[in-house]
């Protein structure tokens, strides 16, 4: 029986509301994995894809060529309630079927993207920040395997880096990382 999108989702979720509510205003500046983005930007990335990909998977356009700024008020909390929203979302009756989105993927495909952003966010946020973070065993294997099948597409488009060599016996999250082009042993201090 093939897990549906919706539960990996929820599961990655348990994993990363608590990292971004572990977020202090006072990192917000602070670097992360992503070189490109500070904490507040990664922060606004991940929530922009939550609120995107809701609409994805109920059939919507969603703009991703700008993102706006989701850190007024009680921004933890609607980020809580947004990544509910996204996993109710891809929960609904073939949200997970058929193709969706103006690139015309399989639905599935989609929904597994921002499986992606979610998990691997989640511990760049965490590894920012200084907070602990242990991805989801299942969505870090099934990820894998869309990385395997996309990663040549996301490096020509410069969604991900080239990968980065890991060790001998490296964790699957280790893997799973450095095939985007992170450096798993990456630190606030430490530059590539």
């Amino acid at each position: 029986m093939t897990t549906l999108i919706s539960e990996r989702l929820e599961a990655a979720a348990r994993q990363a509301v608590p990292v971004v509510r572990g977020v202090d205003d006072g990192r917000l500046g602070d670097p992360t994995p992503c070189a490109e983005y500070t904490v507040r930007d990664l922060l606004n990335h991940l929530f922009h894809v939550v609120v995107g990909f809701q609409a994805i998977a109920a059939r919507e356009d969603a703009d991703f060529t700008t993102t706006p700024d989701y850190l007024d008020g009680d921004w933890r909390s609607r980020f809580a309630d947004e990544t509910g929203r996204l996993v109710a979302a891809w929960g609904a009756p073939g949200a997970d079927e058929g193709v969706a989105g103006s690139m015309n993927l399989p639905a599935r495909t989609l929904g597994s993207m921002a499986l992606l952003d979610l998990t691997v966010h989640g511990w760049d946020l965490a590894r920012a920040t200084g907070q602990e973070y242990t991805p989801d065993a299942e969505s870090v294997r099934t990820l894998s395997a869309l990385i395997e099948e996309m990663g040549p597409t996301a490096r020509t488009m410069k969604v991900f880096g080239e990968p980065v060599a890991v060790r001998e016996g490296a964790a699957p999250i280790e893997v799973l990382l450095a095939s985007t082009g992170r450096d798993p042993g990456w630190s606030p201090g430490h530059r590539r």
